[in-house]
């Protein structure tokens, strides 16, 4: 899993949200009610962790 760890446009840390965000996401909550429990709220912000995509998995399978 590559998460930035800050946010492109304000810089803001997000990395250690991340896996906060999914275990929420997993128990059923809204993303918009999630990222408020995290206190993610600036919009570029709340973009870095909702757009995140897990494609490590999928490209370590062309790996040699």
């Amino acid at each position: 899993m590559m998460v930035p760890v800050r946010c492109f446009s304000c810089g803001k840390v997000l990395g250690s949200l991340y896996e906060a965000f999914l275990e929420k996401l997993n128990k059923g909550e809204s993303p918009e009610k999630a990222l408020d429990a995290l206190g993610v709220k600036r919009y570029c912000c709340r973009r870095m962790l909702f757009t995140q995509a897990d494609l490590i998995d999928n490209i370590m399978k062309y790996q040699r």
